[in-house]
């Protein structure tokens, strides 16, 4: 036989359960909304494209949904990543966690002592 107390207890867990599925239900579509507001942002930005030295060995391909392919050389997908554009700074981490940056200054990318330009 179950007591008050015991169900009691049972309907303050259950509860706690409910508000806990709908908080991380709700956190999950803040988040969905905010990757879907910054792929949108990142498609229309100045920067997304084709960034490459001037002997076209590196190659960096900003696509717009935020994710990066570098290629070297005769390695089409040397690094690819994450990346992030704040003003004219560029932040990346690559898919193994290495992490970068760089700046855009009148149309030239500068990262890693490199100089890319728009292609």
């Amino acid at each position: 036989m179950v007591d008050g107390a015991d169900r009691c207890f049972r309907r303050l867990f259950a509860f706690a359960a409910c508000a806990a599925a709908f908080a991380f239900i709700a956190a999950f579509a803040a988040f969905a909304h905010e990757i879907k507001d910054e792929e949108k942002t990142m498609s229309d930005h100045p920067y997304v494209g084709m960034w490459v030295t001037e002997d076209n060995h590196i190659r960096h391909e900003l696509l717009p949904n935020g994710r990066y392919v570098e290629a070297r050389g005769n390695r089409e997908r040397a690094y690819e990543g994450q990346y992030w554009v704040t003003g004219d700074h560029i932040d990346y981490k690559d898919d193994t966690g290495f992490t970068a940056d760089g700046d855009f200054r009148d149309g030239v990318l500068y990262h890693g002592g490199m100089v890319l330009r728009r292609r």
